[in-house]
């Protein structure tokens, strides 16, 4: 076709070109061998039976570079197998360290002759599909909350991401759990409402928040409420923490204001690791705003030094669910207040997504801390503010720069199975930024990261029995990213 209107025109490229837009990519896959992610998919993952086709480790690394690298379908894969370069790179990994038996028998695991590098969507769809469990599904009952139980695959993939996390957490004592939901909106016609009142999943996310890691996640349906079961899932997130780890800290929304888990924290329901300390949102019921109505003196929340327009207080609040006994745990309330800047209109009151309270002639926005720590309030409730920024945060690279936020089937066990490829994808890509490339990249996004790391035009040509990438920029920060990277692997 005529293509004059601009001054160039396109042509395709008939030969091999080496050429690849994914110079940085290799480097996760250097990363991911060092931390054993590579042996733990393929020693943990069993749902390939036989030796003939492709592996667990093949599809799910395929899964985990595809978020890398931005694709959020399994259609996206084929772009990848589109980048001749990389594909090269990728096959002469596969065979790094084999002897010649090894690879004869790796090249014996096709009936026909090996035509791609990644898997494409057809099997990919078949992979995921072992993740549900047709069974589970039929125990649903219209209405109510049900989580179906994982199946054996799920729960590898689980064990998988405990061997990411204990790899690249190598040493430390103390841990703060953050626990929080987030929706995930879709048009698929199996997803249930959410309290949103759309269709979504609602996965339920534990934050790891010195680590800056998913330590443990759980999939559900979006009709399924953020706290449902939540003592379940924090005993589960409990058993993924390294060995090293002490003193844990918990800290939730409203959602985890229950007073089994309350409990559970305060008397050491856990013998590893003893009473954990707390701070838990409120529900601010009319009892409790009676307690801050009688709060006596308000002192100004200040953050770094500077008034925030908010104050706080301590209450005299004792919740009918533990006001029994004695042997009742105790624990403190506190209560923050922010003055409305616009006036409610007369009705309007209880159409208000959060609490309020009319208090010196002026309406408040309240909101309510339960906690078993012993510091002072102020500095609590700095210390709480902390989960949303860092978690919230999390949770838009999960759905937004990597592909949690788009699933790829109606089958829930699928989904789940997604989700949690694209929780190992985060955790790779946090190791990568607070191992391997340190400094100021430790706080970038996904977005610079593609655009100064990943995405960087490059050559692969075979030179001296070696596979060399030519690059044309950034060679430094490729050669010192993978020094670091090398210097993780375990000694002898």
């Amino acid at each position: 076709m005529p293509q004059g209107l601009l001054p160039y025109k396109y042509e395709e490229e008939k030969r091999e070109s080496g050429m690849t837009a994914l110079a940085g990519l290799p480097l996760y896959l250097d990363l991911a061998s060092v931390l054993g992610l590579s042996d733990s998919i393929a020693t943990r993952m069993h749902v390939i039976k036989g030796s003939q086709g492709w592996s667990d480790e093949q599809v799910i690394l395929s899964l985990i570079l595809l978020n890398l690298a931005g694709g959020d379908s399994v259609d996206d894969v084929n772009i990848l197998e589109k980048d001749e370069g990389f594909c090269r790179v990728l096959r002469r990994i596969e065979l790094k360290g084999l002897t010649r038996k090894k690879r004869r028998v790796k090249e014996r695991q096709w009936r026909k002759e090996r035509r791609r590098t990644f898997p494409s969507p057809s099997p990919i769809f078949r992979y995921l599909d072992a993740f549900h469990d047709p069974e589970e599904e039929k125990k649903r009952e219209k209405g109510k909350a049900f989580i179906p139980a994982p199946n054996e695959h799920l729960i590898n993939l689980m064990k998988v991401n405990r061997d990411l996390v204990h790899s690249v957490v190598k040493s430390a004592s103390e841990a703060t759990l953050d626990m929080d939901a987030t929706l995930i909106e879709t048009l698929k016609r199996s997803a249930l409402f959410s309290y949103k009142h759309y269709r979504a999943y609602q996965p339920f996310n534990t934050w790891w928040a010195e680590q800056e890691l998913i330590l443990h996640t759980e999939f559900r349906d979006g009709n399924v409420p953020a706290g449902h079961e939540q003592l379940r899932v924090f005993k589960e997130a409990l058993g993924q923490l390294p060995p090293g780890v002490k003193k844990v800290y918990l800290r939730s929304d409203t959602a985890g204001y229950q007073h089994d888990l309350l409990k559970y924290c305060e008397n050491a329901g856990n013998k590893r690791f003893g009473r954990i300390e707390f701070a838990i949102g409120a529900d601010v019921t009319p009892e409790f705003k009676k307690a801050v109505a009688e709060a006596e003196e308000w002192k100004p929340l200040l953050k770094e030094g500077k008034e925030t327009g908010k104050e706080w207080t301590e209450t005299a609040y004792v919740p009918n669910a533990v006001g029994h006994s004695r042997k009742d745990p105790e624990y403190r309330y506190l209560a923050t207040r922010e003055p409305l800047k616009q006036d409610i209109l007369s009705g309007m009151e209880g159409q208000l997504s959060f609490p309020t309270m009319m208090m010196e002639q002026k309406r408040y926005r309240i909101f309510g801390i339960v906690t078993n720590r012993d510091m002072g309030g102020d500095d609590l409730i700095r210390w709480y503010y902390k989960r949303a920024g860092k978690s919230e945060e999390a949770h838009s690279i999960m759905k937004e720069d990597l592909a949690g936020g788009r699933l790829p089937s109606g089958k829930f066990g699928e989904n789940a199975a997604w989700w949690w490829v694209m929780v190992l994808a985060f955790n790779l890509n946090s190791a990568m930024k607070r191992l391997a490339l340190k400094g100021s990249w430790a706080t970038k996004k996904m977005k610079a990261i593609r655009f100064s790391l990943i995405n960087l035009p490059g050559r692969v040509m075979a030179h001296a029995r070696e596979l060399v990438i030519r690059i044309s920029r950034e060679q430094e920060i490729l050669l010192a990213t993978r020094q670091r990277i090398m210097e993780l692997a375990p000694s002898g």
